[in-house]
């Protein structure tokens, strides 16, 4: 089973009207010397790929990538400091394919779970390699490990190619590896900084008004600052260098209510550069919101199952479309017959309305004043990033590719990502979606209030704020999704909202994506880190507020602990909640 998961919900953008035009995307960077790291790597896949040739079954491509990760992470809890640290790591993930691009060790072994190509670049786990930009170090780590998998990746075709015999034809016939053009690019390799003690006490600042109140049981604030250099060369003559840095700020607090259910908020901020980060009184801001959310939540009354009309806010819009839509078009998903593959015979048919349109775009740096955490130059195999249309006006017109070709699509389109120590796949980066003639959030309003009417129902639901979500894109277990809302609205036929909690918003793609009857002006952008079977990888999604004629919400799983018994130290008691009916739309 592929859990598909958000590692917490990150910022809230600040609310912008935008297309694709406001984008900035990534031009050529100015070029620079390569580093001797890439000399030394590609000097060692020549000598090591050349000597493997003479093997009975020689290897038809190699590729290295050594991830060089500088890296510091400040950490406050209840205004004293928690951890301060500094590290400075490489790892080292090699590709080696033996047969050919048509068949080749990583081919499916149908009817085992898990899949080849994860097994071949696992082999061993990522190895760790010297720091130095020592010749001698790095070249005797690659030889070592090279030889290790190349042992391996025998074995592997020997067993596929047993399985292609014995079992019944693959649905997809298309080969296991596409052939690329060779890239060549060298970047400048950015200089890691961090002023460790000024951030000390800014989290410090940060995390000192959650310790005032006794009803608040855990508050954090973190900065997560860091360079992440990668150096890749394959066997077709690829030679890349990037260097890409990132600053995360993440607070989160959690209460409790006393029927037991945890109660979290969350505030991130990202910036490729620290003067990119929010100023403290921004900071202090968002925290005083959290601190109000979370008193008014733990008295919220709990919302029982319920199927019925839904406005979902920008940014929850844009994880329903990242995990509703953008998993099921990931490529290398419409060959496995393992997954539902709910798409896959839908090329140039109606999915969504007339006038939606969908885009991953790597190359797109920032959707007006918000930076956007799924760019990237290129993919880890090589390829240079590039926009993809995936629905175009309603229908469905491509999928995200790595160099694993499908059907209809025997090429990458540079999308083929993965975390250090796994197997590329096709994967999102930065979802845009764009819709021609939206409405003002005025008029969404108003078309959930008269859906409510005509349907005769109590109320309906506005899904403002979330933390993540998950999805289920496999055949032996109910294809369906997980979205995760904090601050859900309980909205009435007379217009007012009212608070509450206790709902997960579920459902299954088709069903829902027939739902979808209108969109806002308001676009929001929803930043994270999503989870699948190529490891975590930073993702964005961007979306005007949906109005859904139909939604299923599930009651919020919840814990048997009660409260704490014994009162808090230093501070003072719960004020009482205060009625919290808010305008907020898609964004704040």
């Amino acid at each position: 089973m592929i859990m598909i998961l958000e590692i917490r919900a990150l910022r809230r953008a600040a609310l912008v009207l935008v297309s694709l035009s406001a984008g900035v995307r990534i031009g050529r960077a100015q070029t620079a010397a390569p580093s001797p790291v890439l000399a030394t790597m590609y000097d060692e896949l020549s000598r090591n790929f050349s000597a493997l040739k003479s093997q009975p079954t020689p290897p038809y491509f190699l590729s290295y990538e050594i991830t060089d990760t500088r890296s510091a992470t400040v950490s406050s809890t209840f205004g004293a400091l928690e951890s301060s640290g500094e590290r400075h790591s490489r790892q080292l993930d090699i590709a080696l394919r033996v047969g050919s691009y048509r068949f080749d060790n990583t081919h499916a072994v149908r009817g085992n779970f898990a899949r080849a190509d994860a097994q071949l670049d696992r082999f061993g786990g990522t190895s760790v390699i010297p720091v130095d930009d020592d010749p001698s170090a790095i070249r005797n780590a690659l030889w070592y490990q090279t030889d290790r998998h190349y042992k391996a990746a025998v074995q592997q075709l020997s067993s596929a190619r047993t399985n292609a015999r014995v079992a019944i034809a693959a649905e997809d016939t298309s080969g296991d590896y596409s052939p690329e053009p060779p890239a060549s690019f060298a970047e400048p390799v950015v200089k890691f900084q961090l002023d460790r003690a000024s951030w000390e006490k800014r989290l410090r600042t940060y995390t000192s008004p959650f310790a005032r109140w006794d009803d608040l049981y855990g508050a954090t604030a973190s900065l997560e600052a860091k360079v992440e250099t990668r150096w890749y060369v394959n066997s077709e003559g690829a030679r890349i260098q990037v260097s890409e840095p990132g600053y995360r700020l993440f607070v989160y607090a959690f209460s409790k209510a006393a029927d037991g259910m945890e109660l979290p908020r969350y505030e991130t901020f990202f910036s490729t550069t620290l003067a990119g980060l929010p100023s403290d009184d921004v900071v202090l801001k968002a925290v005083d919101v959290m601190i109000k959310d979370l008193h008014a939540l733990r008295t919220a009354p709990v919302v029982d199952p319920y199927s019925g009309p839904a406005i979902l806010s920008g940014r929850a819009a844009a994880v329903f479309f990242h995990e509703i839509f953008g998993h099921r078009v990931e490529g290398q998903r419409q060959k496995n017959e393992d997954e539902a593959q709910t798409f896959k015979k839908r090329v140039n048919e109606k999915i969504l309305p007339d006038n939606f349109t969908v885009v991953s775009d790597p190359t797109l740096r920032r959707l007006g004043a918000v930076e956007l955490m799924g760019a990237y130059r290129y993919d880890n195999e090589g390829v240079a990033a590039r926009p993809v249309t995936v629905v175009d006006n309603g229908v469905l017109k491509s999928f995200l590719m790595s160099r694993t070709p499908i059907e209809g699509f025997p090429e990458s389109n540079g999308h083929g990502r993965k975390q250090p120590g796994f197997a590329a796949a096709g994967r999102q980066s930065n979802l845009v979606v764009r819709v021609a003639h939206p409405v003002t959030h005025a008029q969404l309003k108003q078309m959930l209030i008269d859906q409510i009417k005509r349907e005769n129902k109590p109320f309906g639901l506005i899904f403002d704020d979330i933390e993540g979500g998950f999805t289920i894109t496999q055949r032996f277990i109910p294809n369906a999704f997980n979205v995760l809302p904090i601050m859900v609205y309980r909205v009435f036929p007379d217009g007012r909202q009212e608070l509450v909690r206790g709902v997960d918003l579920i459902g299954t793609p088709l069903t829902t994506f027939s739902k979808i009857a209108g969109a806002d002006d308001q676009v929001a952008i929803f930043n994270g880190i999503c989870g699948a079977e190529s490891g975590a990888v930073p993702v964005s999604a961007s979306s005007p507020a949906l109005f859904i004629s139909q939604v299923e919400v599930q009651k919020k799983s919840k814990s048997q602990e009660r409260p704490p018994i014994l009162p808090a130290p230093l501070s003072q008691p719960a004020r009482p909640a205060t009625p919290h009916h808010v305008e907020r739309g898609g964004g704040r």
